[in-house]
């Protein structure tokens, strides 16, 4: 996997085995972000990746412009390389290890940006938007493959790509 663009742009990182995660494809990241710059300044701002999978969501965020990222993975297998990814980076995320929702109770720091995406039918992703409810300061992004209840965030943007779906809420 090759971080798109920014000060970090063209650099590879090592994504783990797909029966792990499933990494946010390429031209989904830069859609992503073009569409985030559209609505926000990066500068100065935080960004949260609650299924960090590889670690890229985060780094791609710091290549383009945030303060601050911050990433939260579970699986330990995918959480090695995750730390091993971001020791390359004097900037790097910081990463947590343990269950989302669990760890995002403890923050007392509301982020701007909140990017989830679960495991796909996962069921968690209510949970997930209803964890992040009091951190959430400005946009939620949603990666998603079916319908989810997003009750008491407004909807922006939504866009398809294949199978998936990326909606863009705000708080």
């Amino acid at each position: 996997m090759i971080i798109t663009a920014g000060k970090y742009k063209g650099q590879k990182i090592t994504a783990p085995d797909e029966n792990i995660t499933r990494p946010t494809l390429s031209k989904v990241r830069m859609s992503v972000f073009n569409t985030l710059q559209a609505l926000i300044d990066f500068e100065g701002k935080s960004f949260l990746d609650m299924y960090a999978g590889s670690g890229i969501m985060g780094l791609e965020a710091i290549s383009r412009g945030f303060k601050s990222a911050l990433a939260i993975e579970k699986n330990p297998k995918a959480a090695a390389i995750v730390k091993n990814n971001f020791k390359k980076f004097p900037d790097a995320p910081s990463l947590f290890v343990g269950d989302s929702l669990k760890i995002v109770q403890r923050f007392n720091e509301k982020f701007d940006v909140i990017y989830i995406d679960p495991p796909y039918f996962s069921e968690i992703y209510e949970k997930s938007l209803d964890a992040v409810k009091n951190i959430a300061s400005n946009i939620v992004i949603l990666e998603h493959a079916g319908k989810v209840d997003v009750s008491g965030f407004n909807p922006i943007k939504q866009k398809k790509y294949g199978d998936k779906f990326i909606t863009f809420l705000s708080v």
